[in-house]
């Protein structure tokens, strides 16, 4: 974990003076082409890994590096710990986002959402999402369920910008497996895919917080801490939505 953490400092800074940077222009790099008519989006090593970017709402000249799809692991199935368990791990002024609903209360320590920028989660039966940006400092929880269906998010390998947004900060670009779309959490919705236009939904904000380690010590003594270091073999298929035209708008 710490090796990852340095190469993610290397590569993207930790603070916000580095946001002014000079950063890799993915175009540049090569990374958007056109194949078969349509203007794709380098994903991967594997020709199926590449995004399908023809209605693309963002600046292509606007997008940095391009890691491919799976270079971070965005968790699929997150396992947790006891406060009691993890309390030697962290320091009482460590910085966490917590969720709750009803008895369930779950907590994901924001160096553990640097490493993994996404955590795909169920809180109380219900789907949701843990999400933190380290370049514009942007942390939240989301829900994952658009009508009857629910998605499952993974980081692109891309940040984009825009100076009239954020501060002009970079900031992680999304996609989901289901669709493939791309989302820009610094606007709250898709920009390209299927699901464009279709705006990211923050879990109620009455029930989670941006707290710390001694907080949720003293409030939620029975929450679910997520482990740290874990990782997982990346999925090589994963079952699409072919029509999400009824959910998109909710």
């Amino acid at each position: 974990m710490k090796i990852f953490s340095f190469i993610l400092i290397i590569l993207f800074g930790t603070s916000l003076n580095a946001q002014n940077r000079q950063r890799p222009v993915s175009v540049e790099l090569g990374k958007f082409f056109t194949e078969d008519g349509k203007r794709m989006l380098y994903g991967g090593k594997k020709e199926s890994q590449h995004f399908d970017v023809s209605n693309l709402s963002l600046e292509e000249d606007q997008f940095h590096y391009g890691l491919g799809r799976e270079a971070f692991p965005a968790l699929l199935e997150p396992e947790f710990t006891s406060i009691q368990k993890a309390d030697k791990q962290w320091d009482d002024d460590d910085r966490f986002l917590v969720a709750k609903s009803g008895n369930d209360v779950k907590a994901y320590s924001i160096k553990d959402l640097t490493r993994h920028e996404i955590v795909n989660d169920e809180l109380n039966g219900k789907p949701i999402m843990a999400a933190y940006c380290i370049l514009a400092d942007l942390g939240a929880i989301y829900t994952r369920t658009y009508g009857d269906k629910v998605f499952t998010f993974g980081l692109s390998g891309y940040t984009y910008y825009d100076p009239e947004v954020w501060d002009g900060k970079d900031g992680f670009v999304f996609w989901d497996r289901e669709t493939e779309s791309l989302w820009w959490p610094l606007i709250g919705k898709a920009v390209s895919g299927k699901m464009k236009g279709a705006k990211l939904h923050i879990y109620d904000e009455t029930k989670w917080e941006d707290t710390t380690w001694d907080k949720i010590k003293s409030k939620y003594p029975n929450a679910q801490i997520l482990i740290s270091g874990q990782d997982f073999e990346r999925p090589t298929s994963w079952p699409q939505y072919e029509d999400v035209s009824d959910v998109k708008n909710l």
